[in-house]
């Protein structure tokens, strides 16, 4: 690793934010899709954003009521990533391995 690079330096903070945000907002890709495109739909862009997403989906609907309707169930998906980018960094701060600005 370059340590003049500060991007590189702080890759091990950089990459699962990188992972968790892009999960997220894929999630959150899916619930504004599904408003328009059928949950059976054969549109390659919807079963990407299913295909990304379902392995996620499959672990947060070990913990959620089966009751709950799909679109709910992406959306605390959507929460659940949030919380888990915050805690991600509430760690770094702890461990003092959080990224310096400057």
């Amino acid at each position: 690793m370059d340590p003049s690079n500060p991007f590189l330096s702080n890759l091990h903070y950089h990459l699962p934010n990188f992972v968790l945000a892009a999960l997220m907002y894929t999630l959150l890709g899916r619930v504004l899709l599904s408003l328009v495109v059928d949950p059976a739909s054969k549109n390659y862009i919807w079963r990407f954003f299913c295909r990304i997403t379902d392995p996620f989906v499959a672990v947060i609907a070990v913990v959620t009521p089966k009751a709950v309707p799909p679109i709910v169930l992406w959306l605390l998906g959507v929460v659940w990533l949030f919380w888990l980018r915050v805690g991600l960094l509430y760690l770094f701060l702890l461990l003092g391995l959080m990224p310096k600005a400057g």
